[in-house]
């Protein structure tokens, strides 16, 4: 049986076709509503910037507090696995 799951992610009112491993279903979308939950506050705040200055800005907040834990943590299992999400995003943004 194929554990693999199609979906469509919502990231700063763009959608992203995904094919997942079903168990990840959860924190991929979880990881999304928290970018966009943070590009909305960003948008709140800064008026005259684009959505690229918020996703930049959302970016670099999450890997500053992931580096924090990181120091505090072993999380390199958790750095794979989004260095694995970010390769399956590439890969699905080259195909356009």
């Amino acid at each position: 049986m194929d554990d693999k799951l199609s979906i469509r992610v919502n990231v700063a009112d763009r959608y992203y076709p995904l094919r997942i491993d079903r168990d990840d279903e959860e924190k991929i979308r979880k990881a999304a509503r928290l970018i966009n939950e943070k590009v909305l506050q960003y948008k709140q705040r800064y008026h005259d910037k684009d959505v690229q200055d918020f996703l930049a800005m959302a970016s670099l907040q999450y890997v500053i507090k992931m580096l924090e834990l990181e120091n505090k943590h072993d999380y390199s299992p958790i750095v794979d696995a989004v260095n694995d999400l970010n390769d399956k995003i590439d890969a699905i943004l080259t195909e356009e």
